[in-house]
């Protein structure tokens, strides 16, 4: 930035920024970052606009007052176009997993379950996802309740494999 600029940039904000601030927050509705950042602007388009700056057109203030309006409707109509942000912590708050995780964990599952041999799938199926007893599974299955304990055992340590080999970890 040439010297001229630069010192004609920090005359403005000098003079004017104060009061550039004072009317953009109540242009904002007292949202600081907001007001500053419409105070920033108003100033950079001075800045590109020397014409405008110029003391022979009179007085500068009503200018930048006009401009700041300008970039505050701006804003607002911008915000009214957008979808409604949504606040991170309150969206994490939300109850209920998400439905796509939630897919995606099913998928990895199911991938996985159809790695082991039928036998290991049925069980876990029957006591798992059906809910039933060892003696129920066992009389599902036509086997007996000591083979229902032992195939669960030895299913459910390969699905364990299964899912690490998919990247999944409890």
């Amino acid at each position: 930035m040439a010297t001229s600029d630069e010192t004609m940039l920090r005359a403005l904000y000098a003079e004017h920024a104060g009061p550039l601030l004072g009317f953009a927050l109540r242009l904002t509705g007292g949202d600081r970052g907001r007001a500053e950042d419409i105070v920033q602007e108003t100033l950079l388009r001075a800045w590109r606009h020397p014409e405008a700056v110029d003391p022979g057109r009179g007085a500068i203030r009503p200018w930048l007052f006009t401009v700041a309006r300008h970039l505050s409707v701006d804003a607002h109509r911008a915000r009214q176009t957008r979808p409604a942000e949504v606040d991170f912590e309150l969206a994490r708050s939300v109850s209920g997993a998400d439905d796509i995780d939630r897919a995606m964990q099913g998928w990895l599952v199911g991938d996985a379950l159809a790695t082991l041999s039928p036998e290991h799938r049925a069980v876990l199926v029957e006591t798992y996802y059906r809910g039933q007893s060892v003696a129920e599974a066992a009389r599902t299955l036509g086997v007996p309740a000591g083979t229902v304990k032992s195939r669960s055992y030895y299913a459910l340590r390969a699905l364990r494999l299964a899912l690490d080999e998919r990247g999944v970890t409890p």
